[in-house]
């Protein structure tokens, strides 16, 4: 029986949508969402509204923290504003926590790890730097303000990324849809392994059990080989002094993580944080700039293989980011269908990413000060990919500059579009153009999971290749800009006719 009636108190909530003013017409450029963000919470906390502000990222978090540390300053103090996101210590997570219920805390800047799960009390506002990714994600931020029978004000400032765009321009999509299907798939090795885990922590595994329908015996033996199963007669057991849970996140399918050190003070080094490996990478580096809290730590040395990056706390007006170069190979094509004038596929591949180059961007203006090199060994990633691909009548068409183009503008759109048909985070899905894939030496655009071993969201994108297609080519051809502009195919390209290119792309595929 659907157990629908929710009892829980909650108070009227107001709904603003929020399109930062345009500064650019022709190229249908906004000002910057942060900034934007940065105006409207200093309003609401200079008045004593305790507020929530979300953003995207955890260097996004840190930067609006920096902001609002300084405004509040004068005010209530820099502590009174506090950040909170993946990488905090538990013990920091928990004062903050604290903080937010008694009210000593007016402002918290968090990423997603806020959304549910936490009482934080009754905070009356909260803004979302963006669209989320995904309705639910949206609601559940937006119900961290107004709880019990308060009023509450929930503002989404728009970035100019064609997803927020499209829904600041279609509210009605927002309000109307329903929240996400949970797309996971068990047959996953890295989540088996883990489920198998956890289970022979509760009861021993016989030689001839099967689990969830899956053959996995090979997967006891090995577990036996690392000794985290012992084999008697025909019965494995749990014999690690480890609780398996403990080792599992529900937010990531990585495997390691980078302890943070802060050596500021040299007798007495404390960790003050963790990253995943994948965005170590990008993010702890030497020669970053490490945002936590507001402060500023330079990493003086990342030792890959102790997995440990050491930090200095410095003051500077700047923060690093990074490129990451790729490589895609296809391993195995699972399934492939063909029209006329495209061909789609979806299989096993590998991505290759390797940390090539940093920037150095000014608080305020955001403008590039500075770059360095980054020395960092490949890392490698095994995943599912759904693509789509020119076939050779088409290319005989096309110039390679008007095709590079038209390439990396369309994949831009079928990025965004693609995580709203099979309702999922941005981020769990990446793209990937190129101008000459290796497996077919053809034009191709790869969407792949962003997930050692993948969880089924490229399979949902490859089923509905022909619908993502029609709605990017639809978002491009109404998006008003003259040339290309980062609400539809990212930065314009060389020529004026770069968004044309990728609509004419588009419209060859869509037959």
């Amino acid at each position: 029986h659907l157990i629908s009636n929710n009892g829980a108190p909650s108070g009227r909530k107001h709904f603003l949508f929020y399109n930062p003013p345009m500064v650019n017409r022709s190229l249908n450029i906004r000002k910057s969402a942060t900034l934007e963000v940065r105006k409207l919470a200093s309003e609401f906390l200079k008045n004593g509204i305790q507020t929530i502000v979300f953003a995207r990222s955890r260097v996004r978090v840190e930067i609006i923290l920096t902001y609002l540390q300084e405004v509040m300053k004068p005010i209530v103090g820099p502590n009174s504003i506090q950040g909170y996101r993946g990488g905090y210590l538990p013990n920091e997570r928990r004062v903050i926590e604290k903080g937010l219920r008694s009210g000593d805390i007016k402002g918290v800047v968090s990423t997603n790890a806020l959304e549910l799960g936490v009482d934080i009390g009754q905070l009356q506002t909260c803004i979302m730097t963006g669209y989320p990714g995904t309705i639910s994600s949206a609601w559940q931020q937006a119900g961290r303000a107004g709880r019990r029978h308060n009023e509450a004000l929930i503002v989404m400032v728009a970035s100019s990324a064609p997803l927020d765009q499209y829904i600041v321009q279609n509210p009605d999509y927002f309000f109307k849809q329903n929240p996400e299907t949970a797309v996971i798939n068990p047959d996953n090795l890295v989540i088996l392994v883990d489920h198998i885990k956890c289970a022979a922590f509760e009861l021993p595994f016989k030689r001839t059990d099967t689990f969830g329908g899956a053959e996995i015996e090979d997967i006891l033996d090995y577990l036996a080989e690392e000794r985290v199963l012992h084999l008697t007669g025909n019965t494995y057991h749990w014999m690690n002094d480890a609780f398996p849970a403990h080792g599992i996140s529900l937010r990531s399918a990585s495997q390691e993580n980078v302890v943070i050190i802060d050596q500021s003070k040299r007798e007495k080094a404390k960790v003050i944080g963790e990253m995943d490996r994948f965005s170590a990478m990008t993010l702890l580096h030497d020669e970053a700039i490490y945002l936590h809290q507001g402060i500023q730590y330079q990493v003086e040395k990342l030792d890959w293989e102790e997995k440990k990056a050491f930090v200095r706390e410095v003051q500077v007006d700047y923060y690093t980011d990074a490129n990451l170069a790729v490589l895609l190979r296809v391993l195995e094509v699972d399934k492939e269908k063909k029209t006329e004038t495209a061909a789609f596929g979806f299989g096993d591949v590998t991505v290759q990413a390797k940390a090539t180059i940093f920037k150095k961007i000014k608080f305020e203006t955001h403008e590039n000060i500075g770059s360095g090199p980054i020395h960092l060994p490949e890392e490698e990633l095994h995943t599912n990919a759904a693509w789509v691909q020119v076939n050779d009548d088409e290319r005989q068409n096309w110039n390679d500059i008007k095709l590079e183009e038209a390439l990396l503008g369309t994949a831009n759109v079928l990025g965004h579009v693609a995580a709203l048909k099979v309702m999922c985070d941005p981020s769990d899905l990446h793209v990937f153009p190129q101008i000459k894939a290796v497996h077919n030496e053809k034009p191709t655009i790869f969407l792949y999971d962003r997930y050692p071993g993948g969880v089924g969201l490229s399979q949902k994108v490859y089923e509905q290749m022909p619908e993502i297609i029609s709605e990017a080519h639809r978002l491009i051809s109404r998006c008003p800009c003259e040339s290309g502009c980062p609400s539809c195919i990212g930065v314009g390209g060389s020529s004026d006719q770069t968004k044309n290119n990728a609509l004419r792309l588009l419209k060859g595929w869509k037959g």
